[in-house]
């Protein structure tokens, strides 16, 4: 082979390896949590082992803390093309599909254990496929969020003390069913905004998980953390359709390999989180009241299948079902 040929055949080598390298798709992760709270690691981690796993033909970037905008606009965000993959909670993903909201109503599970098993079943697979036939966007795993909690400048033992409570709720209708429950009322804030709404009196409580209330400080502006536990919260993980349509076969499983082993990474350290985190805001001078949650409980299990409800009666019954 002589110099020229030899020339030619490197150059067009260096030119094929170039073209690949130019190939890799970038991708947009988006959320509104905390770059030190477990969803944002999880996700840069499950970024780098997408890139990893695939010959670095995907590099995904992860927009934390509502830089790409709240979560409503994440979630259209997913249909205009402006983002490909999102954390959302469910009863945002039910505004495209009503019943996958389900599992994040006030008291459906009756305990950690019992979401567990949800998150696993064939009922999860079932909604998960109705929001896809709906939306034409891909669930592709489910993270624990915690349970949800209320934090107020007044004391609460029982939901009599809720009454006329102002509290911030995310800007999706099933969250107000909890407060609604109680008599307190629901006041939607984006979640970027809720410290400064708490600090400056706009509402007077919030409902989040221990480990949201650690990470976004809402601990600093609020005396009592009570423990309601009313909703036991999950994160959706979406594929936005456009984007998952584009995978291959082998590229899907990557993804869904990754992003379950993701969320299964960020469940443990919530789990673990909670565990710690009563002790801990006691040591901060706050007061933590373990209430009695039957009262709540009651008071808002009527309303499970009354007109807010975004399902019908046998999927509720088959997630009660649920062992």
């Amino acid at each position: 082979m002589n110099k020229f040929v030899k020339g030619v055949l490197t150059a067009a080598i260096v030119g094929l390896a170039s073209g690949a390298a130019m190939a890799q798709t970038k991708l947009k992760w988006a959320h509104v949590y905390e770059t030190s709270e477990p969803y944002h690691t999880a996700a840069v981690w499950a970024g780098g082992e997408i890139a990893k796993r695939t010959n670095n033909r995907y590099q995904v970037e992860v927009f934390p803390a509502s830089s790409l905008g709240k979560e409503t606009d994440i979630n259209q965000g997913l249909t205009l093309g402006t983002v490909d993959i999102i954390y959302t909670g469910q009863l945002f993903a039910g505004r495209a599909y009503g019943p996958i909201a389900i599992g994040g109503a006030p008291y459906m599970f009756r305990d950690f254990a019992h979401w567990k098993a949800f998150s696993t079943s064939p009922l999860f697979t079932e909604l998960a496929d109705g929001y896809l036939a709906k939306a034409k966007n891909k669930v592709v795993a489910i993270t624990y969020y915690g349970e949800r909690h209320v934090t107020s400048n007044k004391a609460i033992n029982k939901p009599e003390d809720m009454k006329a409570l102002k509290i911030r709720v995310p800007d999706a209708p099933l969250y107000t069913m909890f407060p609604r429950a109680v008599g307190a009322n629901p006041t939607p804030i984006a979640f970027a905004e809720v410290y400064l709404a708490l600090q400056n009196g706009t509402v007077d409580a919030q409902e989040n998980p221990l480990p949201t209330i650690d990470a976004k400080k809402f601990y600093e502006v609020q005396k009592f953390i009570v423990l309601t536990g009313h909703i036991t919260d999950a994160l959706l993980t979406i594929v936005a359709g456009g984007t998952w349509s584009k995978l291959s076969d082998g590229d899907k499983k990557v993804f869904e390999e990754v992003l379950r082993e993701a969320a299964a990474k960020a469940t443990a350290e919530i789990v673990d989180s909670e565990k710690k985190l009563v002790a801990e805001f006691e040591k901060r001078g706050k007061t933590v009241a373990k209430v009695n949650r039957g009262p709540f409980r009651e008071a808002t299990a009527k309303l499970h299948n009354g007109p807010d409800a975004t399902w019908d009666k046998a999927t509720y019954d088959k997630l009660q079902a649920i062992k």
